[in-house]
């Protein structure tokens, strides 16, 4: 079966930088979009970004653009999310995913990872 699974999560100080791995087994990345989600406490899930298949369309939400980036290493068959200038509004349990359509919408995703928790202190 397919299983995402998410890396790299910890305590930053604000305007630090963290990079988050999300590695898919039993399947090629290169088959899926794949997008990052977030869940802050009290909050709803929300879109942070997503990539196509190929690795030529990404979508950031407006909170992230600038700060965040979505790469692929498909050797490592692994997806990453690069974030700099975190602030403590970032702190959240950081989830991958992955689907047939790159899109900002959490049902058009058939695979999730558990997530990974990102603490930014101030």
């Amino acid at each position: 079966q397919v299983q995402l699974v998410e890396s790299g999560g910890g305590l930053v100080q604000a305007g630090g930088s963290l990079r988050l791995s999300c590695t898919l087994s039993e399947r090629t990345i290169m088959a899926y979009a794949m997008a990052w989600f977030r869940q802050a406490p009290g909050k709803v899930r929300e879109f942070v970004g997503s990539s196509s298949w190929s690795g030529g369309g990404t979508y950031y939400a407006n909170s992230v653009k600038g700060r965040f980036t979505i790469s692929r290493d498909n050797a490592k068959n692994t997806v990453y999310l690069q974030m700099t200038s975190l602030k403590p509004e970032d702190t959240a349990v950081y989830y991958c995913a992955a689907g047939g359509v790159n899109s900002e919408v959490e049902v058009e995703y058939d695979y999730w990872g558990q997530g990974t928790q990102v603490t930014v202190s101030s």
